[in-house]
Protein backbone atom coordinates (compact mmCIF):
# COMPACT_ATOMS: atom_id res chain seq x y z
CA UNK A 1 0.00 0.00 0.00
CA UNK A 2 1.32 3.46 -0.91
CA UNK A 3 1.28 6.56 1.29
CA UNK A 4 -2.04 8.39 1.53
CA UNK A 5 -3.14 11.74 2.94
CA UNK A 6 -6.00 9.96 4.67
CA UNK A 7 -7.17 6.39 5.26
CA UNK A 8 -10.29 4.94 6.82
CA UNK A 9 -11.10 1.34 7.73
CA UNK A 10 -14.60 0.05 7.10
CA UNK A 11 -16.55 -3.23 6.96
CA UNK A 12 -19.01 -4.65 4.45
CA UNK A 13 -22.57 -4.89 5.72
CA UNK A 14 -24.89 -7.71 4.60
CA UNK A 15 -27.37 -5.43 2.83
CA UNK A 16 -24.61 -4.04 0.57
CA UNK A 17 -24.27 -7.39 -1.21
CA UNK A 18 -26.12 -8.52 -4.31
CA UNK A 19 -27.51 -11.95 -5.19
CA UNK A 20 -23.99 -13.18 -6.01
CA UNK A 21 -22.98 -12.52 -2.39
CA UNK A 22 -20.55 -9.73 -3.28
CA UNK A 23 -20.72 -5.98 -2.81
CA UNK A 24 -22.87 -4.39 -5.50
CA UNK A 25 -20.82 -2.22 -7.84
CA UNK A 26 -22.70 0.98 -6.94
CA UNK A 27 -21.91 0.58 -3.23
CA UNK A 28 -18.22 1.23 -3.85
CA UNK A 29 -19.12 4.80 -4.81
CA UNK A 30 -20.80 5.19 -1.42
CA UNK A 31 -17.67 3.92 0.32
CA UNK A 32 -15.32 6.33 -1.44
CA UNK A 33 -17.73 9.26 -1.08
CA UNK A 34 -17.94 8.65 2.67
CA UNK A 35 -14.15 8.69 2.89
CA UNK A 36 -13.91 11.94 0.90
CA UNK A 37 -16.41 13.57 3.26
CA UNK A 38 -14.57 12.30 6.34
CA UNK A 39 -11.27 13.61 4.99
CA UNK A 40 -12.72 17.05 4.22
CA UNK A 41 -14.32 17.18 7.66
CA UNK A 42 -10.98 16.31 9.28
CA UNK A 43 -9.22 19.17 7.46
CA UNK A 44 -11.93 21.68 8.41
CA UNK A 45 -14.12 21.76 5.31
CA UNK A 46 -17.78 21.55 6.34
CA UNK A 47 -20.24 20.67 3.56
CA UNK A 48 -23.23 22.23 5.35
CA UNK A 49 -21.32 25.47 5.96
CA UNK A 50 -20.26 25.57 2.32
CA UNK A 51 -23.89 25.10 1.27
CA UNK A 52 -25.01 27.97 3.53
CA UNK A 53 -22.37 30.12 1.83
CA UNK A 54 -23.71 29.12 -1.59
CA UNK A 55 -20.74 26.91 -2.45
CA UNK A 56 -21.44 23.42 -3.77
CA UNK A 57 -18.73 20.79 -4.11
CA UNK A 58 -19.67 18.53 -7.01
CA UNK A 59 -18.33 15.47 -8.79
CA UNK A 60 -17.96 16.01 -12.53
CA UNK A 61 -16.36 12.67 -13.44
CA UNK A 62 -15.88 9.30 -11.78
CA UNK A 63 -13.52 6.59 -13.01
CA UNK A 64 -13.66 3.29 -11.13
CA UNK A 65 -11.59 0.21 -11.89
CA UNK A 66 -12.89 -2.85 -10.07
CA UNK A 67 -10.08 -5.28 -9.22
CA UNK A 68 -11.52 -7.81 -6.76
CA UNK A 69 -14.92 -8.16 -5.06
CA UNK A 70 -15.63 -7.66 -1.38
CA UNK A 71 -18.11 -9.92 0.42
CA UNK A 72 -20.23 -9.62 3.56
CA UNK A 73 -18.13 -9.14 6.68
CA UNK A 74 -14.95 -8.23 4.82
CA UNK A 75 -12.89 -5.48 6.41
CA UNK A 76 -11.20 -3.02 4.11
CA UNK A 77 -9.29 0.26 4.07
CA UNK A 78 -9.80 3.19 1.72
CA UNK A 79 -6.79 5.38 0.94
CA UNK A 80 -7.19 8.91 -0.39
CA UNK A 81 -4.95 11.47 -2.06
CA UNK A 82 -6.02 14.89 -3.33
CA UNK A 83 -4.41 16.94 -6.05
CA UNK A 84 -5.13 19.82 -8.38
CA UNK A 85 -6.14 18.74 -11.89
CA UNK A 86 -6.53 22.20 -13.41
CA UNK A 87 -7.33 25.76 -12.35
CA UNK A 88 -10.95 24.82 -11.65
CA UNK A 89 -10.82 21.07 -10.97
CA UNK A 90 -9.35 18.77 -8.34
CA UNK A 91 -8.99 15.01 -8.20
CA UNK A 92 -9.35 12.49 -5.43
CA UNK A 93 -7.33 9.36 -6.08
CA UNK A 94 -8.79 6.60 -3.95
CA UNK A 95 -7.90 2.95 -3.52
CA UNK A 96 -9.64 0.18 -1.60
CA UNK A 97 -7.71 -2.75 -0.15
CA UNK A 98 -9.19 -5.78 1.58
CA UNK A 99 -7.84 -6.45 5.05
CA UNK A 100 -5.78 -8.06 6.39
CA UNK A 101 -4.13 -9.24 3.14
CA UNK A 102 -4.23 -5.80 1.45
CA UNK A 103 -5.59 -7.31 -1.76
CA UNK A 104 -6.41 -4.47 -4.21
CA UNK A 105 -10.17 -4.13 -4.61
CA UNK A 106 -10.76 -0.80 -6.39
CA UNK A 107 -8.87 2.12 -7.95
CA UNK A 108 -10.81 5.34 -8.42
CA UNK A 109 -10.21 8.81 -9.77
CA UNK A 110 -12.93 11.29 -8.83
CA UNK A 111 -12.80 14.71 -10.50
CA UNK A 112 -14.60 17.53 -8.74
CA UNK A 113 -15.05 21.25 -8.69
CA UNK A 114 -16.76 23.85 -6.55
CA UNK A 115 -19.63 25.95 -7.84
CA UNK A 116 -20.03 29.46 -6.46
CA UNK A 117 -23.31 31.28 -5.74
CA UNK A 118 -23.74 32.01 -9.45
CA UNK A 119 -23.28 28.32 -10.34
CA UNK A 120 -19.84 28.99 -11.85
CA UNK A 121 -16.73 26.92 -11.07
CA UNK A 122 -14.56 28.58 -8.43
CA UNK A 123 -12.25 26.87 -5.94
CA UNK A 124 -12.66 28.29 -2.39
CA UNK A 125 -9.49 29.44 -0.61
CA UNK A 126 -9.69 26.72 2.07
CA UNK A 127 -9.81 23.98 -0.56
CA UNK A 128 -7.16 25.67 -2.69
CA UNK A 129 -4.74 25.66 0.28
CA UNK A 130 -5.12 21.86 0.64
CA UNK A 131 -3.72 21.36 -2.84
CA UNK A 132 -0.53 23.41 -2.49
Amino acid sequence: MQDYLFTLEMSVRDYECDMQGIVNNSVYQNYIEHVRHEYLKQVGIDFSEYTRRGINLVVVRAELDYKYPLASGDRFVVGLNLCRESALKFAFYQDIFRLPDQKPVLKAKIIGTALNQRGRPEIPEELDRLMK
